[in-house]
């Protein structure tokens, strides 16, 4: 399977329960060592200025703290999405296109160099072969990313309406309910 890098991993009903239940996964990095995601429509309860001080006037609305996945929740790990690629701000790292990865440890980029950023607790991640297991078997559907995905300001919002904006039979899985045995 080709890499994901740098697209969406959008749950199905196959996934029942649990951290991915509905959830949208930001691919970071995907090769034959496995693969690394953060999922961008679980904002928690904590502002950013409140875990990270100097980052908070960074973070777009809502300004909250993203659940990125339930691996290293101790830690976090931003992901900004920039104006222009060939003015990369100190301590920003491409990954895909105008999203990067941010150091949090340099000093905040400002100057309008950044379109929008997040911070998460915590990542996705997937040993080798694990996540092409998973979208073979209908877990996830693979979609394309769109920066403004990344930077949503109703990140709540964020799996249906990617799911709406697909062509043909994807489109209808934004009406799935809640729980599909009710329908």
């Amino acid at each position: 399977m080709a890499s994901v890098r740098g697209q969406l991993l959008v749950a199905t009903s196959a996934i029942e329960a649990g951290p991915f239940w509905r959830s949208v996964v930001y691919v970071l990095d995907h090769d034959e060592d496995g693969a690394l995601g953060v999922i961008v429509n679980r904002p928690t309860e904590s502002d950013v200025d409140e875990v990270l001080p100097d980052w908070g006037d960074v973070a777009n609305a809502p300004g909250r703290l993203f659940e990125g996945g339930p691996v290293g929740m101790d830690s976090a790990l931003a992901v900004g999405v920039v104006t222009d690629v060939s003015m990369r701000p100190i301590g920003w790292r491409q990954t895909a296109g105008r999203v990067g990865l941010v150091d949090l440890d340099a000093p905040p980029p400002g100057g309008g160099e950044l379109l929008g950023l997040r911070v998460f607790a915590g990542y996705a991640g997937w040993s080798p072969e694990q996540l092409e297991t998973e979208i073979e078997a209908g877990a996830w559907l693979v979609l394309p990313a769109q920066d403004a995905d990344l930077i949503s300001p109703t990140p709540e919002l964020l799996w249906t309406e990617v799911l709406r904006r697909q062509r043909g039979e994807v489109r209808f899985w934004a009406n799935l309910p809640d729980d599909p045995g009710l329908n």
